[in-house]
């Protein structure tokens, strides 16, 4: 029975099982593979609590990106009503300034006329006194022409004034 090799390796196996019980290796094994499963396990259980942490930020950070997206559409319009009233207000504005430089225009225009007028009729009167007193001077002599002349001068001055 001891010749046979099969018996040797029976006795070396019982004996290699007898020690690895012995040492309680399968304790330790168990124990390992449990140790390490409960790592793997509280990293999944990390790893998840991560995930969802970055979802909620994602989702955060695609609502913030919505409502930046409307405030921005928000102050476009804003933006265009002041510009389109500024507009309006300048054309206005502007409008009103012509008008008025228009008035003021058509103002210095009719002074300029009345000015012109008078101007006209005093030198229309220039000439006649000036014709009148040549006419005068011509058929009428003496002191009689001088009184007439300063008679007719001072009535065409209180005319013309």
């Amino acid at each position: 029975m001891f010749m046979d090799p099969e018996v040797w390796v029976a006795i070396a196996f019982i004996a290699f099982v007898a020690l690895i019980v012995y040492l309680k290796v399968p304790g330790k094994v168990t124990g390992a593979l449990d140790s390490r499963s409960d790592a793997i396990a509280r990293e999944l259980e990390e790893a998840r609590k991560l995930r969802a942490e970055a979802e909620a930020v994602l989702a955060d950070y695609k609502r913030r990106a919505e409502n930046t997206e409307a405030e921005a559409a928000a102050i476009l319009a804003q933006a265009e009503r002041e510009a389109a009233s500024y507009a309006k207000e300048a054309r206005a504005a502007f409008d009103e300034t012509i008008a008025r430089r228009l008035s003021m225009a058509e103002q210095k225009i009719k002074l300029e006329e009345e000015k012109a007028r008078k101007q006209i009729r005093a030198q229309a009167a220039e000439l006649a006194v000036a014709a009148a007193e040549h006419l005068i001077e011509q058929k009428v002599t003496g002191q009689v022409a001088e009184n007439m002349i300063t008679a007719s001068l001072d009535r065409i001055k209180k005319r013309l004034h």
